[in-house]
């Protein structure tokens, strides 16, 4: 039997149905004494390990502080929320802008300390 490539291997799974996935995982099982799907679980701490060393942050308000009206207004210029909405962030926090470069997110960060609130990079 010739050996095929990774790359054959991977093609012919996208032909197959659930079904014949799971059946070849089964026979996987049976042939070999191991669970691809416990390979499968066990590396997904891994990647998420490199995710946590992301170069994306989070920026979280956790309160707003004494001068409100300036972070509110601070919040609609940085999000571009309505008035009602950046004032509903500022009275329960929340995530301000997720998933952006880690440099912007300190810039938020320090613009939204200066006004008074107080903010967590995650």
């Amino acid at each position: 039997m010739a050996k095929i490539t990774k790359e054959e291997f991977i093609e012919s799974l996208k032909e197959m149905t659930i079904l014949e996935v799971k059946e070849l995982v089964d026979a996987m099982k049976e042939e070999f004494g191991v669970d691809p799907s416990a390979v499968a679980v066990a590396a997904a701490p891994a990647a998420g390990a490199a995710t946590e060393e992301s170069s994306t942050k989070t920026v979280v308000l956790k309160n707003a502080g004494g001068s409100k009206i300036n972070v509110i207004k601070l919040l609609k210029e940085i999000t571009g929320l309505g008035l009602v909405e950046a004032k509903a962030l500022a009275d329960n926090g929340g995530n301000v802008k997720e998933n952006i470069p880690t440099d912007e997110a300190n810039q938020i960060k320090t613009q939204l300390e200066e006004a008074g609130a107080e903010v967590e990079l995650v």
